[in-house]
């Protein structure tokens, strides 16, 4: 992956923590305490550090346990703080380890549980469990709340304090302690590697389902392999019609969402726009041939479906290129820069928000399905085809 891309971190970090690539240079920290300042003093009031040097003497002088003094971790923590100072839940400071593991994310090689974790109402939220990982075998579910990790709170956590606390090596445990529908249940998983396929075909009868996990950065490359065989299967009259469905999708890549509506729509039709204070609005738009613009499409969604995942089926709504079904979608409309800075540390910032075609700025809100179906699954099952009424609602509209 390219150093500097830009891209939209729609969300959601998850334990595939989701981010998208960087842009420009925003500055950069000394390595050396006795350095700290702003480096560009133009945009910076002139500040004093002494107070900060106080409280940092006077811990290292009178704190009860010397061994917890670590002064890595007490530069780390202050940097933390200051970027939480802003208080907003998606931009946030990542050390050298948390850096590390949100690119691996991406790669779609991991260990943990399995799971897409999000904030609401500044609270640490399954988005969804990943197909077949542990999560989903524990009975972990989307919207599950995790109030505790270990025994311990996650009250005020940042999404990168709960990856680093439930991420762990394979083959070891976490305890989560889950509030759904207002109880609380203990959840123990045994963390292991997780694979996670961007892009899966299967196909019923003759219609074709492409399931997007994530716009990661294999993304493009299965979607080109699995879109071959359905431009082929489609041209010899074997399908009739496709089902996107990016329920549980929390989003990644602004680039792949962007390419992925491609498929389906004309050249030189708008997909997003990104406004910005700083760095001016820009539009992306449809700039490549695809083999998928007279299919007949569904989109599923549901309150999984975040960020990259509601730009591409927003962009599909809006050009009357595809229904909508399902449930409202989670509504992440900001768009972040994933920064790398010295040490091997990382920055997520927000630097803007999209809006989709017709101007709807979904933050918040989340884009609403043209036709609404819950699925009801109930405790201790998995969904499965046989009691998908998304689905099946989606195949059905498909084979009218």
């Amino acid at each position: 992956m390219k150093n500097n891309k830009l891209t939209n971190v729609l969300l959601i970090l998850s334990f595939i923590v989701l981010i998208f690539g960087s842009g420009y240079k925003i500055g950069e920290y000394k390595s050396r305490f006795s350095s700290l300042r702003p480096m560009n003093y133009a945009l910076q009031p002139n500040i004093n550090f002494d107070l900060f040097w106080e409280t940092w003497n006077k811990l290292q002088e009178r704190y009860v346990d010397q061994k917890k003094i670590d002064p890595k971790k007490l530069y780390m923590g202050a940097i933390k703080g200051m970027v939480a100072s802003l208080e907003d839940p998606y931009t946030f400071f990542l050390t050298p380890d948390e850096n590390k593991q949100t690119k691996d994310d991406l790669s779609g090689k991991f260990e943990g549980i399995g799971a897409q974790l999000g904030l609401k109402d500044n609270r640490i939220i399954i988005i969804a469990p990943l197909k077949k990982s542990p999560a989903e075998t524990a009975g972990v579910k989307p919207g599950d709340y995790i109030n505790k990790v270990d025994g311990v709170s996650t009250n005020k956590w940042t999404l990168s304090q709960a990856v680093s606390k439930i991420r762990g090596p394979k083959n070891t445990k976490v305890k989560l302690t889950i509030e759904r529908n207002s109880k609380e249940i203990d959840i123990t998983i045994v963390r292991q590697q997780i694979i996670v396929a961007s892009v899966e075909l299967t196909y019923e009868k003759k219609i074709a389902v492409l399931k997007i996990n994530q716009f990661g950065d294999n993304t493009n490359d299965e979607w080109n392999k699995a879109v071959q065989d359905v431009s082929n299967k489609w041209s010899n009259k074997q399908v009739t019609g496709l089902v996107l469905d990016l329920r549980d999708n929390p989003g990644g890549y602004l680039d792949s969402s962007v390419y992925l509506a491609s498929e389906f729509l004309p050249l030189g039709k708008l997909v997003v726009k990104q406004e910005a204070t700083l760095y001016g609005n820009k539009e992306y738009r449809v700039s490549r041939i695809g083999v998928l613009k007279e299919i007949p499409v569904v989109v599923l969604i549901n309150k999984g479906s975040a960020s990259a995942s509601e730009i591409l089926a927003g962009a599909l709504r809006d050009h009357n290129r595809a229904q909508l079904v399902g449930e409202k979608s989670f509504g992440k409309g900001s768009v972040q820069e994933a920064l790398d800075l010295k040490e091997g540390a990382g920055l997520h910032v927000t630097v803007a928000k999209w809006v989709l075609p017709n101007g709807d700025w979904i933050n918040g809100k989340g884009i609403d399905p043209k036709i609404n179906v819950v699925n009801e699954i109930k405790e201790g099952n998995t969904l499965t085809k046989e009691v998908d009424k998304q689905l099946n609602k989606a195949i059905e509209l498909l084979t009218k």
